[in-house]
């Protein structure tokens, strides 16, 4: 099987703004226009082997699509290992074609073959609830626990942006002002231990919709790339979203991250935004990041339901 490429990316990216259009309360969290790219071009090199994905047209247009990913084992910075051992659905349908749902996970099931089925759906997506449930996939009680795994898209008008405050002797900067191997740097690490490689960033690089001029960094007095996001902005929807959002962990708690964000979503606006979107972990026991982006004026618009098919 050929792996995904940046063509069929395309076409998913594509599907995914119609329904940010119409219908953005279904949208899953990882099949949204800036996330598709990020997932693609910072683990195609590593992951694309355990990749398998089909694209369902209706008169020549792309109606759904999914993208799974059987268990794998790959190496992190430090020598460890991540290690996944179920497979993983990421999937979108159009809102007129609630019932693709259904062919999507048929083909999932051959895809997977004989291991535990992972799925993800949107609290307000009720159809596609229920199709999962015919298919026999039940609630995922671990990972949509108070303590689990379960993530949730935050939406935040860009009306009004204060200025960001940046502690004395920091700076803002863009990735058109740093090289590519000190913007990999700098997300390695704010997420130690990591997998991200300068190849991985040189696809991100080429996935559309980066800019280096929307990827902000802060940089502290010694140089040290203390923070950093990228913003993937749509502008056929005018939103953009951050993914990722890393800060140092030499130089948290020292406010980087919401002025890094605010001076992120000025840029955001200035470039066509109306709307910024961030995804996070929405379980109580997962505070950090959420209580961040409420600080700054994001609000939850929708949460994952996580569902789990154990193997038979």
């Amino acid at each position: 099987m050929q792996p995904l490429s940046l063509t069929e990316l395309r076409q998913m990216q594509g599907l995914a703004q119609e329904v940010m259009a119409s219908r953005p309360e279904l949208v899953n969290v990882d099949a949204s226009v800036g996330e598709l790219a990020w997932v693609w071009g910072k683990d195609y090199d590593a992951l694309s082997p355990f990749w398998r994905h089909r694209l369902w047209f209706i008169d020549d247009r792309l109606a759904a699509w999914g993208w799974t990913y059987l268990p794998y084992r790959v190496a992190r910075s430090d020598g460890t290992f991540r290690e996944v051992k179920t497979a993983g659905l990421i999937w979108q349908v159009h809102p007129d074609r609630p019932e693709m749902l259904g062919e999507i996970l048929d083909w999932y099931d051959e895809a997977a073959g004989n291991v535990d089925r992972l799925l993800t759906l949107q609290s307000a997506d009720e159809k596609a609830q229920a199709i999962a449930a015919e298919h026999g996939y039940a609630f995922d009680a671990e990972a949509g626990s108070d303590k689990g795994s379960w993530g949730q898209f935050n939406a935040r008008e860009l009306t009004e942006v204060p200025e960001p405050l940046l502690p004395k002797g920091f700076r803002f900067l863009t990735a058109e002002e740093v090289s590519p191997a000190d913007a990999v740097k700098a997300h390695r690490e704010a997420w130690h231990p990591s997998t991200f490689t300068d190849m991985a960033f040189e696809r991100v690089r080429r996935t559309w919709p980066y800019r280096a001029d929307l990827h902000v960094l802060a940089a502290a007095p010694n140089g040290t790339l203390a923070s950093t996001a990228i913003i993937w902005l749509d502008e056929a929807t005018r939103t953009a979203e951050f993914e990722p959002v890393g800060t140092h962990r030499d130089y948290r708690r020292r406010g980087l991250g919401a002025a890094l964000l605010l001076h992120g979503m000025r840029r955001a606006k200035a470039a066509g935004a109306t709307r910024m979107l961030v995804g996070c972990l929405g379980a109580p026991a997962h505070p950090a990041a959420r209580g961040l982006y409420y600080s700054i004026g994001f609000r939850p618009f929708t949460r994952d339901v996580p569902l789990i098919r154990c193997a038979r």
